[in-house]
């Protein structure tokens, strides 16, 4: 060794090391070439543990290898290394933020080659608004195109009550194709005191009225909201009678009960409801029925016509009917 503690160079200069690895003949450690060659493995091997050391330092690991570390010693150091990892990620809470991390690491990786969002189109909405829409499929400035998950969003734009169907298409590179179909506002649906909007299938649009739902029909009672697309199909082909209505109130889920403007119910049958309304339209044609003081047309049995009058005109009839009697029995 040089007075600085370095192995001195040998002499003569020796093969590449890797002739060891393909078989090459080592000669016998008694010869002084042999000695050279054993100087040199010593060094290489110091050479290459230093290597090792440093790149584990700079990755912050905290491991230390021996020369010789057995296949079976790493792979039990890698899983206790990485439990330890695991537990201390879900232990501190930093699950959710690992996650977040490695979208966002994605991400901007696929950003960077070319795979932005660059261009959305949007189209079909008109209830729901641009930006919620965007929202609600989880479309941000920040996303790629590549990691969009065309289904997932398509789902999350199906949880919208208006929105019936949507379809999600990506066109790489850079564009973004939404289309969607909305439910329209069919009626008002009123159940236990509280009105919401609801479409033709029944599904609740919104929980309140704005002033431009007012003139929709109004349906009363539990199941009205289902069952109400297919009566008001029946209903729909006797205009007189449509156009008078306050509200139809669906009555145990099984018969419908009809609210007149001026106040008068028509208690409908549970079938032949068309027939029942063909018989009322002629009534009212005939004899002006509806223009009449009565407060109910009771129309459930199909062989008869019940009218109640009010209150004033039922003791109008009992007096004239009194009246009546007094003259016959004057004639008597």
């Amino acid at each position: 060794m040089d007075g600085g503690g370095r192995l001195d160079q040998p002499l003569m200069r020796s093969r590449p090391i890797a002739a060891e690895a393909i078989g090459a003949p080592v000669d016998e450690p008694s010869s002084p070439r042999a000695e050279n060659r054993l100087h040199r493995n010593l060094i290489n091997r110091i050479t290459v543990l230093a290597d090792y050391r440093h790149s584990f330092r700079r990755s912050g690991a905290r491991i230390v290898r021996s020369l010789s570390p057995s296949s079976s010693a790493m792979a039990i150091a890698t899983v206790l290394l990485a439990a330890a990892v695991g537990y201390s990620v879900v232990a501190g809470g930093h699950l959710a933020n690992i996650g977040t991390w490695a979208k966002t690491a994605r991400d901007e990786v696929a950003n960077a080659v070319g795979l932005r969002i660059a261009a959305i189109s949007i189209s079909g909405s008109k209830e729901v608004s641009r930006e919620e829409i965007l929202t609600t499929a989880g479309v941000s400035g920040r996303g790629s195109l590549l990691f969009l998950d065309a289904a997932a969003a398509r789902t999350r734009l199906l949880s919208n009550p208006w929105i019936a169907d949507a379809a999600v298409l990506k066109l790489y590179p850079d564009r973004l194709q939404i289309s969607v179909t909305e439910r329209q506002a069919f009626a008002l649906w009123q159940k236990n005191g509280r009105v919401s909007v609801i479409a033709p299938d029944g599904t609740v649009l919104e929980p309140y009225i704005e002033d431009r739902y007012l003139d929709l029909p109004l349906v009363v009672g539990p199941g009205a909201e289902i069952q109400a697309n297919d009566f008001f199909a029946v209903l729909g082909r006797f205009a007189a009678i449509r156009g008078q209505l306050r509200a139809s109130v669906l009555v145990a889920e099984r018969r419908w009960d009809l609210w007149l403007k001026n106040g008068v119910e028509i208690r409908l049958p549970e079938t032949k409801v068309e027939q029942a309304l063909e018989l009322l339209t002629k009534l009212d044609h005939d004899k002006q029925l509806l223009s009449r003081d009565i407060v109910a047309v009771d129309l459930r049995l199909p062989d008869r016509v019940s009218v109640r009058l009010s209150d004033g005109a039922a003791f109008a009839r009992e007096e004239a009917l009194k009246d009546k009697k007094k003259k016959k029995a004057g004639d008597a």
